[in-house]
């Protein structure tokens, strides 16, 4: 019987036919051969940037990791960087190279999501719009609410590239340059709010999920200090479906999960089609980042709101 075991660029990789993760209907194979063949147009959009992964075990649910996984080798480069959720300063890794891409590979790292702020620099390089649909509404209305994101950029003078989340919804991205990113948050949020504007029927920045009806949401939350999936990143889903870069003159025949890990090489080819899409690095206009910060964080006012109605409920039954 053949091993499943091999060694790519001094990478010992193991168990490559067994199942990747419960549920996920690829092997572990499918995943470090995608991560291989996308590494030299992966590699660039990591580097610099401390990673956030997700990864996975048969017999156990999927998992986030900012932290360095145990047992790295001597090579695998990383930065301190400190972690509110645990309290504590974490190692993150940097994946600079192939050779790290695929140590992590075989760590069953499926999902690569990284910062908008190189290591040593404060400014973030761009800002993004995820639009996340309703569940089961037809894929046409993230379409729609993308296009709705590319006029409410065009109307202050902004251009974005668009790429699939790798699960249900668009990411439409803006590199930029020169602000700091608690401007770039505050842009980001007048930009949904000009998205929510133009179509308040289609779009919304309710962060509740309760108040989005039928609406797409458009989330501001994720750019300044937050993180997002990398173009070619997999995302744990079933066929581990692939975030793709895509045209805006044909988002009309683009669907989530027709690129996964199986179908990426043959799909995209050779090229690098995020580089090629992605426009040169703005400056934020000023007037919006002034129109931004006037407007609170979703997440913030959505808490704020849940203690309101609870003290109001409360106050209720005690009266």
């Amino acid at each position: 019987m053949a091993s499943s075991d091999e060694e790519r660029d001094g990478v010992r990789l193991s168990s490559l036919d067994s199942p990747l993760g419960d549920g996920l209907e690829v092997t572990k194979r499918e995943l470090v051969d995608h991560l291989d063949a996308f590494a030299d147009r992966l590699v660039p959009l990591l580097a610099g940037r401390p990673l956030t992964i997700k990864r996975v075990r048969p017999g156990a649910a999927p998992f986030v990791q900012r932290d360095v996984p145990k047992g790295a080798p001597e090579w695998v480069r990383t930065v301190a960087t400190w972690s509110d959720r645990a309290h504590r300063e974490v190692h993150q890794v940097l994946v600079e190279d192939r050779r790290t891409l695929l140590w992590l590979a075989n760590q069953r790292a499926v999902e690569y999501h990284v910062p908008f702020s190189r290591v040593g620099e404060e400014q973030p390089t761009g800002l993004v719009l995820d639009l996340d649909p309703p569940d089961g509404a037809p894929f046409d209305v993230v379409v729609r609410t993308a296009l709705l994101c590319r006029r409410a950029l065009a109307e202050v003078g902004l251009t974005a590239a668009v790429k699939t989340s790798g699960s249900t919804g668009l990411h439409v991205v803006v590199p930029v340059h020169g602000s700091p990113a608690e401007d770039v948050a505050a842009a980001t949020r007048a930009l949904a709010a000009h998205t929510e504007r133009l179509d308040p029927d289609l779009a919304t920045t309710a962060y509740v999920v309760a108040e989005r009806g039928d609406r797409v949401f458009v989330d501001s939350t994720r750019s300044g200090r937050g993180t997002v999936a990398a173009a070619y990143s997999p995302r744990v889903r079933p066929g581990l479906p692939v975030s793709t870069p895509a045209a805006w003159d044909a988002l009309d025949g683009v669907r989530p999960g027709d690129v996964t890990v199986r179908t990426a090489r043959e799909r995209i080819g050779d090229g690098d089609p995020w580089a090629a899409a992605l426009p040169d690095p703005q400056e934020l206009p000023a007037d919006l980042v002034a129109e931004g910060h006037t407007i609170p964080v979703a997440r913030v006012a959505a808490m704020h709101e849940g203690k309101r109605r609870a003290r109001a409920k409360a106050a209720e039954s005690g009266s």
